[in-house]
C-alpha cells in the first residue's frame, strides 16, 4: 500500500519538520491550498447581537488551566513543558513575551490534546501502537534524522529542557493516525480518470503562465475592534521582520483555515485570491518580501511572497554554476580617496582578466585572493546576485560588492548547465496527489469529529 502523505493539524509540526521526524514517521507534508480569507466561518446562523454583555463574569476568559482529562487520559504540566522547549529550542534568537508564552502553551495543548485523541481511537480500533514500534521509530529517526545514536539523542534532548518521551508521545500520535487513514480514510478515497484528464488538460493550458506561493496571516475585525486588531497585526509584522517564524506565527494567531499548514495557500494564480488589493499588492512582490497588514473585507492580511514560478516551463534558478569569488581587503589607515583610488585600480584590473583560467595568478599579483565553487544553485545565491548572475556570459564578473571600507570582492561566472525543459506531472503523479488532497481534507473533518465527541476536562 502506498505511504499517505498526511499530517494532522499542529504547530508542532514546525520542530518536528526540522528534526527530520514526519519523514521518517508518516511521510511527506501534502498540504491542500486554501484560501485564508474563505476560512473564517460564517456566523449569522447563530444570530449573534452587536454588543454582548456575559451573564456571569470571568476574570480572565483566556486564563486556562495548561493541563487536562481527555477521555479520561491525564496530560500533565511536564508534557507540555517538554513540547514547548523543544519548539523554542528549534528557534533559539524568538524572545516570546509572557502572552505569547501563554498562546503557545494552549496550542501546544490543543496538539497534545489531537494526539491523545488519535492514540485512543487507533487503539478503541483494535489497532493499537506499541511500546516496540515507538521505540523502533525513535532509534531510526535517531540515526537518520539527526545523525546521533539514541542514547546521544537522550541526552541533547535534555539538555535543551526537554525530554525523549516528547518525541516518542508525537511519535506515538503520528503512528496512529496514520494507520486510522490508512484503514478508514484512504480506501474510500477515489480519484476518475476523467477527473485526471481534465486536471492535465487545464495545466497544459495554462502552460507558462506564473504561479506564486504565498503566506497569508489573516486576523479578523469587525468595526468595533478594528483599530486593536491592526496594532495587533503591526506587532507581529514588526516581529516577522526582527527574524520571527512566520510559519509559528501564522499557526498561532492567523484566523484562517491556511493556519494549519503554517499560512501557506500553496501554488495559485493571482485571481484566486479573489480580492484586487491583495492581487495588486502580491502583483508587485519578490520571493522573501514581506508586506501588510492590508485592509481587506473582513480584516487584516500580512503576505509572504514563498516563491514563484511560471507553469510548465523550467526555472531559470536551477541553473548550477560554477563561480569564483575574487577579493581585497585594504590595509588600515587609508583615507575615502584612497580606498576609492585602489578600489578603482582593482575593477580595472579584474576587467581584463581573460576568464577565469587566467584569474587566479593575476589576482594573486593585486594581493587579491580568490575561492571557486564549481556546483552552486543560482536560487542558493543572495536573491539581489540572482538577477544579474542569470545576464553573465562566461568570464565576466559582477559589480564589486562588500563594505568598501574594508575591502571588496566580485564573482567571475566560469561555467553554467542550465535546468532540464520541465516536464509536466504524469497521470499517475496527478492522481496522487488528488487523491492526497481529499485524504487530507476527511483527515481533518475526522479530527473534528474525535474533538467534538470527546471529554475533556481541564484542572
Amino acid at each position: 500500500m502506498k505511504q499517505i502523505r498526511v499530517h494532522d493539524v499542529r504547530f508542532f509540526a514546525k520542530t518536528t519538520l526540522q528534526l527530520g521526524l514526519v519523514s521518517l514517521v508518516s511521510g511527506a507534508l501534502c498540504a491542500t491550498p486554501v484560501l485564508a480569507q474563505a476560512a473564517v466561518s460564517s456566523s449569522d446562523a447563530f444570530n449573534f447581537p452587536e454588543d454582548i454583555s456575559f451573564i456571569a463574569r470571568q476574570d480572565n476568559p483566556n486564563d486556562r488551566s495548561a493541563t487536562a482529562r481527555v477521555n479520561g487520559n491525564i496530560i500533565t504540566g511536564t508534557e507540555i513543558d517538554d513540547r514547548v522547549a523543544l519548539i523554542l529550542s528549534a528557534q533559539p534568537d524568538v524572545q516570546l513575551s509572557q502572552e505569547d508564552m501563554q498562546g503557545l502553551r494552549l496550542q501546544v495543548l490543543r496538539n497534545l490534546i489531537d494526539e491523545t485523541l488519535q492514540v485512543q481511537e487507533a487503539a478503541a480500533q483494535d489497532m493499537p501502537v506499541t511500546e516496540e514500534e515507538v521505540k523502533s521509530a525513535y532509534e531510526r529517526f535517531a540515526r537518520e534524522g539527526r545523525g546521533m545514536s539514541p542514547e546521544e539523542l537522550d541526552a541533547y534532548l535534555r539538555s535543551v529542557g526537554s525530554s525523549p518521551n516528547s518525541i516518542k508521545r508525537q511519535i506515538q500520535g503520528e503512528l496512529a493516525w496514520d494507520r486510522l487513514l490508512r484503514r478508514n480514510v484512504a480506501p474510500f478515497v477515489n480519484v476518475s480518470e476523467g477527473e485526471v484528464t481534465e486536471l492535465k488538460e487545464r495545466l497544459e493550458a495554462s502552460r507558462g503562465t506564473t504561479e506564486y506561493r504565498l503566506g497569508e496571516i489573516f486576523l479578523a475585525a469587525t468595526p468595533a475592534n478594528s483599530e486593536q486588531v491592526l496594532a495587533n497585526a503591526q506587532q507581529i509584522v514588526q516581529q516577522l521582520r526582527e527574524g520571527g517564524s512566520f510559519v509559528a506565527y501564522a499557526r498561532q494567531y492567523s484566523q484562517a483555515s491556511s493556519a494549519i499548514v503554517g499560512g501557506d495557500l500553496g501554488w495559485i494564480r493571482l485571481e484566486q485570491l479573489q480580492n484586487a488589493q491583495l492581487e495588486t499588492a502580491a502583483a508587485q512582490m519578490s520571493p522573501g518580501q514581506l508586506v501588510g497588514p492590508l485592509q481587506i473585507p473582513g480584516g487584516y492580511s500580512i503576505l509572504l511572497m514563498i516563491d514563484q514560478r511560471q507553469i510548465g516551463m523550467a526555472d531559470p534558478r536551477d541553473a548550477v554554476l560554477s563561480l569564483k569569488q575574487i577579493s581585497i581587503d585594504w590595509p588600515e589607515g587609508l583615507s575615502d580617496a584612497e580606498i576609492e583610488q585602489r578600489g578603482n585600480a582593482f575593477m580595472q584590473e579584474v576587467q581584463s582578466f581573460q576568464g577565469c583560467g587566467d584569474a587566479d595568478a593575476r589576482a594573486a599579483a593585486l594581493g587579491a585572493t580568490t575561492v571557486d565553487n564549481d556546483e552552486i544553485a543560482v536560487r542558493a545565491l543572495p536573491e539581489q546576485l540572482q538577477p544579474i548572475l542569470l545576464n553573465l556570459n562566461v568570464g565576466q564578473t559582477t559589480p564589486p560588492f562588500g563594505v568598501l571600507e574594508e575591502g571588496i570582492r566580485v564573482l567571475m561566472l566560469c561555467g553554467r548547465d542550465d535546468p532540464a525543459e520541465a516536464v509536466g506531472p504524469t497521470t499517475d503523479q496527478l492522481m496522487a496527489q488528488m487523491e492526497d488532497e481529499r485524504i487530507n481534507r476527511r483527515a481533518q473533518r475526522y479530527l473534528r469529529d474525535l474533538r467534538r465527541d470527546a471529554v475533556i476536562e481541564y484542572n
